[in-house]
């Protein structure tokens, strides 16, 4: 049901008020499928104005529980969708051409060979790259900065890791990281969910 609920925000208190329940509505319409806005008004309006109560404790209580029931069965059934999706791109991606895939899953394509010392475990490397999901979408770039990145080799995903290793400096890469080897099943932040295989474009500049 759609609301239209214009009214004139005047005073600072107005606009403080209207800017809390913007945020409310955007965490409640986020948060599961068939959500209310009429219930959520009412609950909003019975506790600021201390009015009698229209439902117990005890069945609030209960609802929560099924819902997050059903969005914990939504949420995993999404990252299984991401985990078979990621495992169908790495098994198609292993038949191309200069791919090489080392014992723990981990695919790489040689696009430049440098000629330089491969860095340790402890050493800390100076990088230009470029992150983006299977689909294409980019999460994260050095490029778009416009500046290199440095990292620990031993500070970043199994995947950067165990790839670093192996580069010589003067390297650039292109990897095809499964989903044990980058954020696992938790993902990180909104860009990269729960079980997403990633691609990284690895350029390594320097060992500091």
């Amino acid at each position: 049901m759609s609301i239209n609920m214009s009214i004139n925000l005047k005073t600072i208190e107005e606009k403080a008020s209207y800017g809390v329940g913007l945020q409310m509505g955007e965490q409640l319409k986020s948060m599961f499928e068939g959500a209310s806005v009429d219930a959520a008004i009412a609950g909003i309006t019975d506790a600021f104005e201390g009015n009698e109560l229209q439902l117990e404790s005890d069945d609030i209580n209960d609802a929560f529980k099924v819902i997050q029931e059903k969005v914990q069965e939504q949420q995993a059934a999404q990252a299984g969708e991401k985990a078979a999706e990621g495992e169908t791109f790495l098994a198609e991606n292993a038949k191309k051409a200069g791919i090489q895939v080392t014992a723990t899953g981990l695919q790489y394509e040689v696009i430049t060979e440098g000629s330089g010392e491969k860095p340790s475990s402890s050493a800390t490397v100076r990088t230009h790259y470029r992150g983006t999901l299977i689909d294409g979408t980019e999460f994260d770039s050095s490029y778009s900065r416009g500046e290199p990145a440095e990292f620990p080799v031993g500070g970043v995903i199994a995947g950067w890791t165990e790839a670093l290793k192996l580069m010589p400096v003067g390297s650039k890469w292109k990897l095809y990281i499964p989903y044990q080897l980058a954020y696992g099943e938790r993902g990180a932040g909104g860009s990269i969910g729960p079980y997403q295989a990633l691609v990284f474009e690895i350029e390594l500049l320097a060992i500091v």
